[in-house]
């Protein structure tokens, strides 16, 4: 006699793969028996599995539940049909493939919480300008590649004049002591507290990555990662307390490098492994938080996120005593990272920010334009329906392919000279015109944060792609 999946569910069958082993099991060696008989050893079964784990008929199922230690341990999920709510901002800048992404991201059976940023556009799995909280879990494809990914300000005591004045010297700094693109290095060797960090130790991994890493400190990656000089105007009552002026500032933007990305594929194999989700949905395979795996992501994201602010602490170090000058004040923030934070008065999260800028109440971060567009100090308000959130700048308008095939090189060179911006390295691909316009998307988010200077770049380096 048959049974119907639903009745599996109430007895606590509760994914596809036990229902359809349970099911095929009924329907090919349980045609004599009578359907109390094979609820009784359903019942049975799946509270002592292993009572099971040498009968011919019902091994598979008892291997389900209780696999044996050389077997791959795994669960399957199914989605919410419909998404939780959640806050976007700037909607109508917001490419609709993102919002689906972001959809599919609030009908995960692990999402507490949501909130799409105004410079969001289409990603892998989150998209970029999308903020989740979890529950008890961590999903390496919502913290990205780039582990994080930052903006570092840092700013100097020199005026404005000093950029016109050693324009040459500050060009051929930016030559000699920073370094873009996947291989390389710098030409000479980097010290950083973070090259003895013990977690290098900690697992095979981390072992491995350590030489890339003594390698690549200082350095920073290809596509959007920049290091460039500009003009910083500070405004009254600002969050850094510095007097309201104008000042010499230095802006990098980079992540992780090599290492951020090898730890996201590790971690996101193994999460794929354990997270069996619908096809759709499995760039969004998570770790449990009380799993091996999860504590090891966690350590090595921690880490990284350490390493990418040691290579902004290093190119900052490497150009100030290039130049002469002193540093007097730093902010800086992670965009692509995963923090465990109180959501709601006792309700704690996992949130993910995946090109998002943190901004509780009173935090300070940096929200960049282009190469020929402002940038924002900016001074977080701490609200709760956006996760603590921003943009992490004005986002793309259009993909890197679709700006190679529509821009010259000669057209990009000529609108950077009208902005009096210098360009070292570079390509079309990161032109002006492939962003969203920056004063809008503030506009879409004054909600979230105040403004308290406003950056002109001046001189900008970038891969040569």
């Amino acid at each position: 006699m048959g049974i119907q999946p639903k009745e599996l569910s109430k007895l606590g069958y509760t994914n596809n793969v036990a229902r359809s082993l349970a099911i095929n099991i009924i329907n090919k060696h349980c045609k004599h028996e009578t359907k109390e008989q094979i609820i009784a050893v359903l019942n049975d079964l799946l509270q002592y599995p292993e009572r099971y784990k040498n009968n011919e008929i019902w091994q598979k199922l008892a291997d389900h539940f209780a696999p044996s230690s050389n077997e791959k341990v795994f669960t399957v999920y199914e989605l919410h049909d419909e998404p939780l709510p959640y806050k976007t901002y700037g909607s109508k800048y917001i490419d609709s493939l993102a919002k689906q992404q972001m959809q599919m991201a609030m009908r995960l059976p692990v999402t507490v919480a949501g909130a799409l940023m105004p410079d969001a556009h289409a990603g892998y799995g989150l998209p970029i300008g999308g903020v989740l909280a979890v529950n008890n879990a961590v999903i390496p494809y919502a913290v990205g590649l780039d582990i994080g990914c930052r903006m570092s300000l840092t700013l100097f005591d020199a005026n404005t004049d000093f950029l016109k004045r050693y324009a040459y010297q500050i060009k051929e700094a930016l030559k000699a002591y920073t370094h873009f693109g996947i291989t390389g290095a710098l030409p000479f060797a980097q010290e950083h507290e973070i090259l003895d960090r013990s977690e290098f130790q900690l697992t095979p991994l981390l072992k491995m990555l350590h030489g890339k890493v003594v390698r690549q400190l200082g350095s920073s990656g290809g596509g959007n990662h920049f290091v460039e000089f500009g003009e910083m105007e500070l405004f009254a009552d600002n969050v850094l307390n510095l007097p309201e002026g104008k000042y010499t500032a230095l802006l990098s933007h980079s992540g992780s490098r090599g290492m951020g990305a090898a730890i996201a594929k590790h971690y996101s194999d193994i999460a794929r492994e354990a997270c069996k989700l619908p096809r759709e949905a499995q760039h969004f395979a998570w770790l449990t938080m009380d799993s091996e795996a999860g504590q090891e992501y966690w350590m090595s994201m921690n880490l990284a996120g350490d390493f990418a602010r040691a290579c902004h602490e290093r190119i900052s170090i490497n150009l100030s005593k290039a130049l002469g000058i002193k540093p007097i004040a730093n902010i800086s923030n992670h965009h692509n990272f995963a923090w465990r934070e109180e959501i709601a008065p006792g309700q704690y999260a996992i949130v993910h920010r995946k090109g998002a800028t943190p901004a509780g109440k009173g935090q300070p971060g940096f929200i960049p334009g282009s190469m020929a567009t402002p940038g924002y100090l900016v001074c977080g308000k701490g609200v709760t329906e956006s996760l603590n959130s921003a943009s992490h700048g004005s986002g793309r308008a259009m993909s890197r392919q679709k700006a190679k095939e529509q821009f010259t090189q000669s057209a990009l060179k000529k609108m950077l000279s009208q902005a009096g911006v210098t360009l070292i390295g570079g390509s079309v691909e990161e032109t002006p015109l492939a962003y969203k316009e920056i004063d809008r998307i503030m506009q879409a988010q004054e909600s979230l944060v105040d403004i308290h200077g406003k950056f002109m770049p001046r001189i900008v380096r970038m891969n040569k792609e």
